[in-house]
């Protein structure tokens, strides 16, 4: 296969990325810059000219409908299988992992996965049979306390002391070992012992250093601390690093996202190369401009500046409004113009900041049918 025939769709940063050596790399991908072209692109590369076999590269996406369009992509590319390699997400990676070394894991053999409405089912149960109220101790705040935990790799006894959560902490050890003996295993917990189980056992652990020469993560700005630590592990002394992301597009911070494991990465990963994806394929020039002095608010930020070789853009309108009641009115009123001029309804989009604010705006809109 030619190089070419790989890189002729990409812009230079992007060939740069794609083509980039062994040592650790990491992409400021902006929005609509063309990121997942270019990891599957970086993965056709290494396998069709560098030689890699897949079943030495592991890539990481943040669904697993990503995953799926990323092997479909990659074989339309190569015209060949990408049988070995594993993609998918943190999550999808780690329960895959667990059920091939359950034993070492410490783990029942046909141990099941706890959805998010099975754990807190389970945690109801656990208050019911410790005679808990839960009023004093509501089961969705000590489901969030324990999937926190989880997400920064804390066990029930490496949880900082707070007199006010030493409740939370002994619920969560109770929880443990509730699920311990049922063989029962939540998201987080498929992650943390993971991650535990190469952290202590050097066999495994050098095992899969080896095996995976090539570690390829997406949407690196909303890792969390347990995802940035098996990411750090699991990247050997003679693995290559290669993380995408954009520290502007970070939004689950809510979650234990860490937009700031992009710069933690330039400084643990020794030589990392820098390379930014700055041309936008999606948006008009107004909108990037307006876009670019936004966000450049923002403090502690990857620079970046994006910019189009595409059309200049309708001007953007702000309008203010006394109250939700007249905003929805106001939204209605662009959408009936729009249509009457021969718009689709198809083609417009109402977004708002949180779920409460749909309501006045639904009733508006169904007011008019």
């Amino acid at each position: 296969m030619e190089a070419e025939h790989i890189l002729n769709r990409l812009n230079e940063p992007q060939k740069e990325a794609v083509t980039s050596g062994a040592q650790p790399v990491m992409v400021i991908a902006g929005a609509g810059s063309g990121k997942t072209r270019v990891l599957v692109h970086k993965v056709a590369w290494l396998i069709a000219m560098e030689s890699v076999a897949a079943q030495n590269i592991v890539a990481v996406t943040f669904t697993n409908k990503a995953a799926a369009e990323m092997h479909t992509r990659i074989q339309k590319i190569i015209s060949s299988p990408t049988r070995g390699m594993w993609v998918g997400t943190f999550h999808g990676l780690a329960h895959k992992f667990l059920r091939l070394h359950w034993q070492e894991a410490g783990l029942q053999q046909g141990f099941q996965i706890l959805d998010s409405d099975d754990q807190y089912r389970q945690i109801r149960r656990l208050l019911k049979n410790q005679g808990l109220d839960e009023i004093q101790y509501p089961p969705k705040d000590i489901q969030w306390f324990i999937n926190n935990q989880k997400d920064f790799g804390l066990r029930p006894d490496k949880v900082k002391k707070d007199p006010a959560r030493k409740e939370y902490i002994g619920i969560y050890k109770a929880y443990e070992e509730g699920c311990e003996r049922a063989g029962l295993v939540d998201f987080g917990e498929l992650l943390l012992r993971c991650y535990e189980t190469l952290k202590k056992n050097d066999a495994l652990l050098d095992h899969y250093q080896t095996r995976f020469k090539h570690l390829l993560v997406d949407e690196f700005q909303d890792t969390n601390e347990i995802q940035y630590q098996w990411v750090k592990l699991l990247s050997g002394p003679e693995s290559s690093t290669f993380v995408v992301g954009d520290d502007d597009q970070s939004i689950y911070r809510w979650r234990g996202a860490n937009s700031e494991n992009m710069q933690r990465f330039q400084q643990d990963f020794a030589g990392c190369r820098l390379i930014k994806l700055e041309q936008n394929y999606r948006s008009t020039k107004t909108i990037l401009a307006a876009a670019n002095a936004v966000i450049a608010n923002n403090q502690q930020r990857l620079s970046k500046e994006l910019w189009t070789e595409g059309e200049q853009g309708e001007l953007i309108t702000v309008t203010g409004a006394y109250d939700e009641y007249e905003e929805a009115q106001n939204i209605v009123s662009k959408i009936t113009s729009w249509k009457t001029q021969g718009g689709n309804l198809s083609d417009a989009a109402v977004l708002y900041r949180s779920n409460a604010q749909s309501r006045v705006i639904e009733e508006a809109l169904l007011q008019l049918n």
